[in-house]
């Protein structure tokens, strides 16, 4: 993504911040919810979105799938029958993920659930298997893969779609608080980011997964889970008549820094790191507050 030419989100609409916002962040954030997050790195927040805001969301995804941006990726294998696509830093473009990322309570969940004054939006990844993709995301954090260093952060994962148990993303509780594990990329398992060796590599989670704390739901559109992001976490594949339309977004708190690496972070940033040094606070109109709203 250039940081030259992505805007500010469209303003929001007028009244905003609507009156329930924080009513609503509270209800489905709660305190024990809040506190599960920050004891297991991944909570359900169910009836996070409600119809409108879906709809709004689902067209926003679909646009993005009738047009992916230069930065999409297919994730799947040639010889696999479904179809997994992903796509990165799309919200400059798309008024279904502005109106999602700015004008529903996410930004004061995120605040929440990170125990942060402030929430400044991260960035959007959009997820898609289509029926019969049996390519499955093994187990991983995302933070390493990021230009972020840090605690206070949330991600959300949000289907438009029903998500069955073991099509669902799953996590192992308690994993957000360390140690950072080895990237790899997922279609040849090589090490281009951290130099090899230089962090610990990831446990065979699945060979244990009978005695480990492993968390996952089923969940209905307008449901979504929220992690952290250096909870590890995996998802499965989809059955052939069932597709899974997720749309991702983060959010960053109060004690995030700018960490430029030197290697291209999964997504770029290109010439970020000209205009926000190392250590700096994420303070760019790539990454605009949106909690509390400005007055």
């Amino acid at each position: 993504m250039s940081t030259a030419t992505a805007p500010l989100p469209a303003p929001p609409h007028p009244g905003w911040p609507r009156a329930d916002t924080a009513v609503r962040a509270a209800t489905v954030a709660d305190d024990a919810v809040v506190e599960a997050y920050q004891r297991d790195g991944a909570v359900v927040l169910r009836g996070l979105l409600n119809p409108a805001e879906l709809n709004r969301l689902r067209e926003g995804l679909d646009e993005n799938l009738a047009r992916p941006s230069p930065r999409a990726i297919v994730a799947s294998q040639p010889d696999d029958p479904g179809f997994f696509i992903e796509d990165f830093g799309c919200w400059p473009d798309n008024a279904g993920y502005r109106d999602t990322i700015v004008s529903t309570p996410l930004a004061a969940v995120a605040a929440r659930l990170m125990r942060s004054h402030g929430a400044r939006l991260y960035h959007d990844h959009m997820l898609t298997k289509e029926p019969g993709t049996r390519q499955k995301t093994p187990w991983h954090q995302d933070q390493p893969y990021y230009n972020i260093d840090g605690l206070q952060n949330v991600s959300f994962w949000i289907p438009v779609d029903p998500v069955r148990r073991h099509s669902t993303l799953e996590f192992l509780a308690g994993s957000h608080r360390g140690p950072w594990l080895m990237p790899r990329t997922f279609m040849t398992h090589q090490a281009r980011w951290f130099p090899e060796g230089s962090l610990a590599e990831l446990p065979d989670i699945e060979a244990e997964r009978d005695r480990l704390p492993i968390l996952g739901w089923a969940l209905e559109p307008g449901d979504a889970v929220a992690f952290h992001m250096l909870t590890l976490h995996a998802a499965g594949p989809v059955d052939g008549d069932r597709r899974r339309r997720v749309f991702s977004v983060r959010f960053l708190g109060d004690d995030i820094r700018h960490a430029p690496r030197s290697w291209r972070t999964s997504p770029p940033f290109d010439g970020l790191a000209d205009e926000l040094p190392a250590g700096a606070p994420m303070d760019h109109p790539l990454f605009p507050p949106l909690w509390p709203p400005a007055a």
